[in-house]
């Protein structure tokens, strides 16, 4: 009986929410007191796999969105979202939305949803995440950079990767 729960204890640890195996403790529990999973989340490593067939999301303000974003990116924006932003794409594609953690992409994952789009995802850890694990950044114009905008100093602890420079 030990060792059935044992396993079963490790197919969930291994299949939460997709979640990258590589975030550390402190980060995921920082990430879990924000998000409430009522988005279905998805891992960097998930979101590699398959960035040039999603649509991706960037619900950061404009500031963060322009020192970097993960490659091919649209700014979506949270304070000043608006749903007309929204109209010329397709609802029935793969559409990922992320920001710095998670929390504010969440929310706008939610609206989303609301607005009809079927395949809504978070990424789990957000762009910390993806720069964390060495995924490229490029710039408001697409060019690749070590920049990365941590939203101020308190997040900037969350940026681990050493090949960053840090900005807010």
């Amino acid at each position: 009986m030990r060792y059935i729960l044992s396993i079963l204890t490790i197919i969930i640890a291994c299949n939460l929410s997709g979640q990258d195996q590589r975030i550390s403790t402190a980060f995921e529990k920082e990430i879990e007191s924000y998000i409430n999973h009522t988005v279905k989340t998805i891992s960097v490593d998930s979101l590699d796999e398959k960035l040039n067939d999603v649509i991706l999301l960037d619900a950061r303000e404009k500031e963060e969105y322009d020192i970097s974003k993960i490659p091919g990116a649209i700014y979506i924006g949270y304070k000043n979202f608006n749903k007309v932003n929204l109209k010329n794409l397709d609802k029935n594609k793969e559409v990922v939305v992320y920001c710095s953690i998670g929390y504010r992409s969440e929310k706008i994952g939610e609206i989303l949803k609301k607005e009809g789009f079927r395949d809504v995802q978070n990424l789990y850890g957000s762009i910390f995440a993806w720069a964390n694990a060495g995924y490229p950044l490029e710039d408001k114009d697409g060019n690749p950079t070590i920049n990365i905008h941590t939203y101020n100093k308190k997040w900037s602890r969350w940026v681990v990767n050493k090949n960053l420079e840090k900005i807010w």
